[in-house]
């Protein structure tokens, strides 16, 4: 009876420290990682980190780099990083 409450409390201590390392879900990219990296390329991050711009005046800016200017995001990573520079530098 022991040995089977020693096998039993092993098999939940495994399962609990086991299940953060294994089923944590991991952020694809560090986002003002992938704001530096994406639109750097063309200019200094520090421009857009000087300006104060609404959400909406954001959208507009981005998708104007993406859409018109050619930067290379996707519109998933336009969307984050949107929210990461109304978030950091909004009005």
């Amino acid at each position: 009876m022991k040995s089977c409450i020693v096998i039993v409390g092993v098999f939940v201590l495994m399962i609990v420290t086991i299940i953060p390392v294994y089923g944590a879900e991991k952020p694809s990219m560090d986002v003002q990682s992938l704001f530096e990296q994406k639109c750097s390329i063309c200019h200094s991050s520090d421009r857009a980190k000087s300006k104060k711009k609404t959400l909406n005046e954001w959208e507009t800016t981005v998708m104007r780099m993406k859409n018109e200017r050619g930067a290379p995001i996707s519109d998933e990573e336009a969307k984050i990083i949107i929210d990461y520079l109304a978030k950091n530098y909004g009005k």
